[in-house]
This record gives C-alpha cells, structure tokens and sequence, in this order.
C-alpha cells in the first residue's frame, strides 16, 4: 500500500454544522454591506476664484433655419454635439443636417449655431461642411473648443451613393475669428 504524500486530513470533510456556519457568516457580510452604503453624492461649492453660474443651455438645433435646398422635403438633423467653441462661456451646438430622403444617402451639411439675437431659437453662424461637398459626417465630437468629425466622402461620380470609398478625420477650432480646418490624418480610401 502506497502512503499519501499529505497527511491525512481529517477535518477536510464538512459536516453540516460546518456549512450553516458558512452561510450565517455570509449572510451577515451580505447584510452589513447593504447597510454601510455610502451617502449620496452632492454637488460642492466651487473653488475661488471660478465661476459659479451654471452655463446657459446650448442652442436647441430643431429651431435653427439651414441653409439647405431641399426641392420642399424636410430637413433631417442626423447628430448634434454642443460646446463652448469660441471661449465666451456660451456653449454652441454644432449640428449635422441633410435633405430628408425616401431612400439614398443624402450629402450632410455641418453647422454651427448660436442663441438668436433677436428672435428665439438659433441661428446658424458658420457653415463647416457644405452640402455641395457631397460629404457624410459620422463621429461628431465636441471637446475642448474644437469640432472633431470624421467625413465620408467619393472618389468619382461613379462610386453608387450608398458607398462611400474615402475616409478623412478632421477638426475645427475657432482661430482669429474664424473656424480653422486641419486634418488629423491623411485622407484614405475605406
């Protein structure tokens, strides 16, 4: 007979009690964690020296007037993203629009928009994409004062609509009073 190379291990095997104290013992540590939760989470009060007013709301991009020739079909606002671009502490809404089609792919227009000065609503202050471009913008973000967004675009009248073979990842930033474009990456085909 062949000895174990471990001693025999007698109180390896459970017995009963051994488990209702394992569960008692779980229960209690389920049940003190319910009860020792943390408080709810509150707002603070703002360092000094920083402002303490809340931001107004961004522009709302359903009530904006674009530039679109539609030939009487509606506008569409595939994306918006909102931010302060230009550092004036009034945050812009930076909106995709395209012509409401049955089926296709329409070409998208990207604006930015601003509160109305003198009627409600918002008004289109600059135009980063033209519809005439035949661009689809996808990916639109708003972060540190710039407009980043990726656009799809066609190499030749001969690529169908529905897809695109040309990729560009660009950006905007408001620069000398006017939205500067840079790309972040060579444009390339899909």
């Amino acid at each position: 007979m062949q000895h174990p190379a471990v001693p025999d291990l007698a109180h390896t095997h459970a017995r009963p009690v051994h488990w209702l104290a394992t569960a008692t013992a779980m229960a209690a540590v389920v049940a003190a964690a319910g009860l020792l939760q943390p408080d709810p989470a509150t707002a603070t009060t703002a360092a000094a020296g920083s402002r303490t007013s809340a931001l107004p709301p961004a522009p709302d991009a359903t009530t904006a007037a674009y530039p679109l020739e539609c030939g009487g079909a509606p506008t569409a606002i595939a994306r918006r993203a909102a931010g302060d671009l230009d550092g004036d502490g009034n945050p812009e809404t930076v909106a995709v629009v395209h012509c409401e089609a049955g089926s296709g792919t329409p070409p998208h227009g990207l604006y930015v928009l601003t509160h109305g000065k003198e009627s409600p609503g918002a008004r289109v202050v600059a135009t980063l994409v033209e519809p005439s471009e035949q661009k689809n913008v996808t990916d639109l973000v708003v972060r540190d004062g710039a407009v980043t967004a990726t656009l799809l675009g066609y190499s030749s009248p001969d690529v169908p609509s529905c897809c695109p073979d040309e990729k560009e990842r660009v950006s905007w930033r408001w620069t000398g009073g006017t939205f500067v474009r840079t790309a972040q990456t060579d444009a390339r085909s899909v």
